[in-house]
């Protein structure tokens, strides 16, 4: 930008101001002035009329990193948008790598009337080109033919990413999570239910990542269906993680078993003994745990791939579904555990149990 405006000036009909002429800072003499950063810069102090952010995510590698996805959010929340001037601009030009990078947290998040402009390689319904569905966007450079040869060499990912803009979910190793069904409601008002925690006492502090506590409510919505209706997930000490299950269980009310894990040794007992007293009334079911995490994870991810369980359609879904598509390689899996337990709690439950806690409703 700063050499073209250089090569131009007399068409422009202003100029560069002699001095800082760095690739990242200049001026001009009409006082227009062009700073640049990357997402790891500073902009601390600087407003602007009119900001520019090219491609926050370089590849796909980065995009599949949830870190790095928190990072670009938080960076565009508090550092970028507070630095727009009153009636300034953002245009987001970027490569759609996953589903939740920027613009579609901005697109979910936000209700500032972004105007989306996207061409795809090949035409979708309602292309703002006119093209007809299929139809190549630069046929000049690569024809149909040879975007079909594009599409199978770099794979359906890649190509509906970097080519249609329209970025699919990567399928974990052991949740088929595209199965995952999601609703905005049930017919059915009762039924079986269970509130699992996977517990962890560990506060967040500094640069420290500690695990979650997590409390999944599942629910078996007709023999064979079950629903995910509610997920907590809270870091805390000791004290506030019972304050928490406490809480929760009041707002589900007595007829919601609470699953719990019992830790071996007497820790662990002590540690049931303790949450069974404070959840006086209310039904508590303590389980052990024996065998690798994804052995004991196999049977509700059969359920999954099924097309048998369904989730209630709120804002912990994408921490939810982001969660079970990275299990076992992810650096989380208390949700993961919590679902388990839930899972297993229902189905461990007398067969009379069962049955009498699922009244059918007509639709």
């Amino acid at each position: 930008m700063r050499d073209l405006i250089s090569t131009q000036e007399s068409k422009l009909g202003y100029e560069l101001i002699k001095g800082g002429r760095s690739a990242l800072q200049w001026r001009i003499s009409n006082g227009g002035e062009y700073f640049a950063a990357g997402t790891r810069g500073s902009i601390i102090g600087r407003r602007a009329d009119l900001v520019i952010v090219d491609d926050p995510i370089g590849n796909q590698a980065q995009a599949d990193r949830p870190a790095d996805r928190e990072r670009i959010w938080d960076w565009y929340r508090s550092d970028l948008a507070t630095r727009l001037k009153p009636k300034g601009r953002i245009l987001i030009v970027m490569t759609r790598w996953h589903e939740d990078d920027l613009a579609g947290r901005l697109k979910q998040h936000t209700d500032d009337g972004w105007r989306v402009l996207k061409l795809p390689a090949l035409a979708e319904e309602d292309d703002p080109l006119d093209r007809m569905p299929g139809e190549p966007l630069w046929p000049e450079w690569e024809d149909l033919p040879a975007l079909q040869r594009r599409r199978a060499s770099v794979g359906e990912r890649t190509w509906f990413a970097a080519y249609q803009q329209s970025p699919r979910p990567l399928e974990g190793g052991l949740f088929k999570v595209a199965c995952l069904q999601p609703v905005d409601h049930s017919a059915w008002t009762d039924g079986l239910t269970v509130r699992a925690w996977d517990l962890a006492a560990t506060i967040a502090t500094g640069a420290n990542n500690p695990d979650w506590t997590v409390g999944v409510k599942l629910r078996v919505e007709r023999p064979g269906q079950f629903l995910v209706l509610d997920v907590i997930r809270m870091r805390g000490s000791a004290r506030q993680i019972e304050q928490t299950i406490l809480a929760t269980a009041q707002l589900d009310g007595t007829t919601v078993h609470i699953g719990l894990p019992e830790d071996p040794g007497q820790a662990g007992k002590s540690q049931v003994a303790n949450y069974t007293g404070l959840l006086s009334g209310y039904h508590v079911i303590a389980t052990r745990e024996s065998g690798s995490k994804a052995i004991r994870a196999q049977p509700v991810s059969s359920q999954i791939e099924a097309g048998n369980v369904s989730i209630l359609r709120a804002d912990w879904n994408r921490a939810f579904i982001e969660e079970l598509r990275d299990f076992p390689y992810g650096g989380k899996d208390d949700q993961v555990d919590a679902l388990v337990r839930a899972f297993t709690t229902l189905n461990s439950l007398p067969a009379p149990m069962r049955k009498l806690a699922i009244p059918f409703l007509s639709r």
